[in-house]
């Protein structure tokens, strides 16, 4: 639901990969990514058909999913910002392409003719603001020192896309650093590869038909944000969220079991329970109470996006000294 360019891209391309992989082998030559047809008999089609369809199987598998993970992005920032990310994206990752190929053959004297098919640089792009902006939540550890977040699962994915061919390494650095150009607005890039606006309103009344969802209808209203849009747009991420929950339940059930429960009622009061009689009993004068800290609008937003009140949102950040980990962490186990 709310992210239908995200559903066109998961399932078109994917299709058009399998019928190409199965039934149409022959009419794969129209959609390598040939480098040298694009320099020497400029061929730049082939730089739309090469960059758009997968040709490995592989590649579609873990582009799909990755593609299935990042549809957050068009829910959240909605479906022209989104594309226009995607746009700007594939476009610059198509120059650095080019680039790095001959960064590699000048100094390396490697001699690259071809790379990997399919829009894999927009996918490494989107690894940026899943960095910068999804809150990195704890799970649980493995040989108590390596941390399983939400995060681990499409970090693997990555990887594993990554390693699956040879020369895909240049697909995925020229996707991160057009990512990086596009999200932090160097050379304001984001406002010349943008999609415009009528063209954005094309698509929402010709291919957004057929690729939307219908609403959830059958389940449980929950608060999952402040507004109702954000509640709309959050519902998928329900289930996912309910099993972190719940794994961080079992891991409290079992600390507590051994005593190495960290007590953050002593770290912190309970947002649930700070106005109490005992808590306004030994709350400190207003001359001994220092000045409230300062809280980033951003950080207040991206915990209320995962469901949390702007009340809670404040309370835990102000606690955490703006620790937007351990506040998140906090209002979970609270």
């Amino acid at each position: 639901d709310k992210a239908p360019l995200s559903k066109s891209l998961l399932l078109v391309p994917s299709a058009i990969s399998i019928l190409l992989t199965l039934l149409f082998q022959h009419y794969q030559k129209f959609f390598a990514y040939n480098l040298q047809a694009i320099k020497e008999d400029f061929q730049i089609w082939r730089i739309v058909c090469g960059r758009t369809i997968c040709l490995d199987l592989k590649d579609t598998f873990c582009s799909s999913l990755l593609i299935y993970n990042f549809r957050i992005f068009e829910r959240r920032y909605g479906s022209r910002k989104f594309s226009s990310f995607l746009l700007g994206a594939w476009m610059l990752s198509a120059l650095f392409d080019l680039l790095l190929v001959e960064i590699a053959e000048y100094i390396f004297g490697i001699t690259i003719n071809s790379l990997p098919s399919g829009f894999l640089g927009p996918v490494f792009a989107l690894f940026v603001p899943f960095y910068s902006s999804i809150p990195r939540v704890q799970v649980t550890q493995v040989l108590g020192h390596f941390s399983i977040t939400n995060k681990t699962l499409v970090y693997i994915l990555g990887l594993q896309l990554l390693t699956s061919g040879s020369y895909i390494w240049i697909l995925a650095l020229s996707g991160l650093v057009s990512g990086i150009c596009y999200n932090s607005s160097i050379l304001k890039v984001h406002q010349i590869l943008c999609v415009p606006s009528w063209v954005a309103k094309i698509f929402s009344w010709t291919l957004e038909p057929i690729f939307s969802s219908a609403e959830p209808t059958n389940e449980v209203q929950v608060g999952m944000g402040a507004t109702v849009d954000i509640q709309r747009q959050q519902r998928m991420e329900l289930l996912d969220r309910q099993i972190m929950m719940s794994q961080v339940a079992q891991m409290r059930r079992q600390r507590q079991q051994q005593g190495g429960m960290i007590n953050w009622n002593r770290l912190f009061p309970p947002l649930r329970h700070r106005h109490n009689a005992n808590y306004q009993d030994h709350r400190p004068s207003e001359q001994d109470t220092p000045p409230p800290t300062e809280v980033s609008e951003e950080q207040v937003a991206r915990l209320m996006e995962m469901g949390f009140s702007r009340g809670d949102a404040l309370e835990a950040l102000r606690a955490s000294n703006n620790d937007l980990n351990v506040a998140t962490n906090f209002l979970l186990q609270h």
